[in-house]
């Protein structure tokens, strides 16, 4: 039977974990294209695609974020592993979304500085 002290350590260890886990709900990538500065973000478990960016406000003198939320392709998907990898493309806006668990491969982009979109996945 285990002590009273290595059951608390067991127990603080699988909390530890738990949270780490769920801080690594999300990831994040910048847009390959060098004069954009945008940024996307990945829920790692259901594939849903986001993305951000500055914007100078005229009446602002901090100006803005600007965030365009998951369109077509982009919303939540089936349960993987999912992350993002930009381009090595120098003038490229969009940026591949995988899934780790079956090898599959979208390509998301921002579609009219409305809402993210994806082609559908493919291997």
């Amino acid at each position: 039977m285990l002590g009273r002290s290595t059951s608390w350590s067991v127990a603080l260890l699988l909390l530890a974990m738990a949270g780490r886990a769920r801080a690594e709900n999300f990831a994040f990538a910048p847009a390959p294209q060098q004069d954009l500065n945008r940024i996307y973000r990945i829920d790692t478990a259901t594939g849903e695609v986001s993305a951000c960016q500055f914007a100078v406000k005229d009446d602002s003198p901090i100006g803005l974020t600007l965030c365009y939320p998951a369109g077509e392709g982009a919303k939540p998907g089936e349960a993987g592993d999912y992350g993002l990898i930009p381009s090595s493309h120098k003038q490229e806006a969009g940026i591949f979304r995988i899934n780790r668990r079956n090898g599959a491969v979208s390509v998301c982009y921002v579609r009219e500085d409305q809402e993210v979109v994806c082609t559908p996945p493919t291997k």
